[in-house]
């Protein structure tokens, strides 16, 4: 898989230091993991979210069913 964070670390550690300026490279490199780390986190959370969604519906769903208010024979009156 190709990792866009670990190509640039490898490039500023090959690229001599007199090409370039270092504060302003690893101002981009960790600009570009922070954004990494924090799409990474949004989808976990997201991910947790519709775990915690679909274990709610799951154990909610016996109590969706219709109930009846009215005698059935099964319960009858201790009366009768």
């Amino acid at each position: 898989m190709h990792d866009p964070f670990e190509e640039s670390l490898r490039d500023l550690l090959k690229a001599p230091s007199s090409q370039h300026d270092d504060d302003a490279c690893l101002h981009r490199v960790l600009k570009t993991a922070n954004r990494q780390v924090g799409v990474g986190d949004l989808f976990g959370l997201l991910g947790n979210c519709l775990g915690a969604v679909m274990i709610a519906l799951n154990s909610g769903s016996a109590h969706i069913a219709p109930v009846s208010r009215r005698a059935t024979s099964r319960f009858t009156d201790k009366a009768d």
